[in-house]
């Protein structure tokens, strides 16, 4: 038995090598493009994510062809559901549990009414079902992390980069107009701290702006927003689970090549037990700060391969009525979230 099994674990070893090596070469040059995306961001003050894909956008035909392809579309696919998975450390079931019932309650309906508004009136803009998940579920929840993942599990076509690419831009220019507008309009309504953090964790977009917004008026605003905004993320996970099921049911939900999307993303799956991890208090606080690190950097390198892989002018050509479509979504969130608190004070 040992005559015949070190050659097939050797032979195995070897493969895995030289995998290794023929990824290199994109994941260096994805890795790069995060590190310089990451160094602007620090020095001027613009949301890293936006730099990531720009710069990878600007060295696109890195993706197209040569000794590089290989690798970035392994950052584009493998790493990114590596940092979307990682983001479950950041999530704790009863620190979430101390917004109390009415703010979960918001946060919750804002969300899914915001996920329903889009698939509804995408209809009237002329985009189909994909498209309106892909831009409403990443406004809805956590912005380029929610596309990200969204995109993940939906069934692939040719325009698939495209709609994702067109999305994460959307998002997070929003994302950066609302966290300069939205300070401003919290002050102009004299909102108190609890509700102006209500008010920017459930409508900006993506983590870094809700911190960046809701630390620019006070501490506690900050907090609250924060917190706010990590149950958006936790939203995460079971809605991209239920979209899962929801679209395995439908006869045109496979891809190209006939496949269908998987019943559990694995991605979601390792979400879900480092949450439960989290919350339970077994994982320690310096390790979950590591890999929260980690996810914020496989999402950075991801993004950048994704940029990479992408042809701006096709991304460009999705037309006004897309942009219509994310800024609509961003509107009905503010408006929700801004009813209820409200409604709530």
């Amino acid at each position: 038995m040992t005559q015949y099994a070190t050659p097939t674990i050797s032979h195995r070893i070897t493969d895995f090598v030289e995998h290794c090596r023929a990824l290199l070469p994109g994941v260096m040059v994805a890795v790069i493009v995060a590190i310089t995306a990451k160094f602007l961001s620090e020095h001027y003050d613009t949301p890293a994510m936006l730099l990531a894909l720009l710069l990878g956008i600007a060295v696109s035909f890195l993706g197209e062809e040569g000794k590089a392809k290989l690798g970035i579309g392994f950052s584009a696919k493998t790493l990114l559901r590596l940092g979307v998975a990682l983001l479950g450390v950041r999530i704790s079931f009863g620190l979430m549990l101390g917004l109390g019932f009415d703010l979960i309650a918001l946060v919750v309906v804002s969300v899914l009414l915001t996920i329903g508004f889009g698939l509804t009136i995408a209809r009237f803009l002329g985009h189909k079902w994909r498209f309106a998940f892909l831009t409403a579920g990443s406004v809805a929840i956590c912005g380029a992390s929610a596309a990200m993942a969204i995109s993940a599990i939906l069934p692939k076509d040719e325009r698939s980069e495209e709609r994702l690419i067109f999305t994460v831009m959307g998002v997070t220019v929003l994302s950066t107009i609302a966290m300069i507008a939205y300070p401003i309009l919290v002050n102009y309504m004299d909102m108190n701290e609890l509700a102006g953090g209500v008010f920017i964790g459930g409508t900006i977009h993506d983590v870094a702006q809700v911190v960046g917004a809701g630390f620019s008026i006070s501490e506690e605003t900050g907090d609250t927003a924060t917190l706010v905004k990590l149950f958006r993320v936790a939203m995460l996970a079971p809605i991209v689970l239920f979209a899962s099921l929801i679209i395995r049911r439908f006869h045109d939900a496979a891809d190209e090549d006939g496949k269908r999307p998987p019943l559990l993303p694995s991605f979601v799956l390792g979400f879900l037990v480092l949450a439960a991890l989290n919350s339970f208090g077994l994982i320690p606080a310096f390790v979950a700060e590591m890999l929260s690190g980690w996810s914020r950097w496989f999402l950075l390198i991801a993004i950048a391969a994704v940029g990479m892989k992408s042809n701006l002018k096709q991304v460009l050509s999705v037309g006004g009525a897309a942009i219509a479509l994310i800024i609509l979504e961003t509107l009905f969130i503010g408006g929700i979230i801004l009813i209820g608190i409200l409604c709530l004070t």
